[in-house]
C-alpha cells in the first residue's frame, strides 16, 4: 500500500490560521503582508496545505517509484523560530538570485528567513516567479 501524503490541501480559513498560529505581532503583521504578496505574485488565492502551510497553486507530481501527489507551487509557513518558505527551484537563476536575497538560512527546499526586514522583498518577487514559470512549464497546474 502506497503511502498517504501528510500534507494535503485543507477548507481552513487561511487568515484565521494566521491569527492564531503566528506568535506574535510582527509575525502576524509580516504574514499577513506575504499572504497579500504571493497571492499578488502567482495569481493564486492562497489556501491551507496541511495544518501549517500556505500554499499559492498546485500542480501534480508523479516519481518513477510510482508515488504522486499533489503540492502548492510557492508557499510559506510562519513557524516560530523564522518563515519557512517554499519558493525554490533548482535553477541557476535562482542561486543567483538567492546571493542578492539577504539574510535567510537554506536547506534543500526550504528558505528560512526571521524577518521580511532580512531580506529585498523584490528579489523575493524574482524568485517566486522565476518558480511559478518552472513549475507551469513542467507540471499541470491548478489553482
Amino acid at each position: 500500500m502506497a503511502a498517504k501524503n501528510k500534507t494535503n490541501v485543507t477548507n481552513a480559513d487561511v487568515v484565521e490560521f494566521i491569527q492564531t498560529f503566528a506568535n506574535n505581532d510582527r509575525k502576524i503583521s509580516e504574514s499577513l503582508e506575504l499572504l497579500e504578496l504571493m497571492e499578488k505574485w502567482s495569481g493564486y488565492k492562497a489556501k491551507m496545505w496541511g495544518l501549517s502551510i500556505i500554499g499559492f497553486g498546485s500542480y501534480h507530481y508523479k516519481y518513477a517509484s510510482g508515488h504522486e501527489g499533489d503540492a502548492p507551487i510557492i508557499g510559506f509557513s510562519p513557524r516560530k523560530a523564522a518563515f519557512s518558505l517554499y519558493v525554490y527551484t533548482p535553477l541557476p537563476e535562482i542561486d543567483e538570485l538567492l546571493e542578492q536575497l539577504g539574510k535567510f538560512k537554506q536547506s534543500k527546499a526550504c528558505t528560512y528567513v526571521n524577518k521580511l526586514s532580512d531580506i529585498d522583498l523584490s528579489v523575493l518577487e524574482k524568485i517566486c516567479k522565476i518558480s511559478l514559470r518552472h513549475f507551469r512549464a513542467k507540471y499541470v497546474c491548478t489553482d
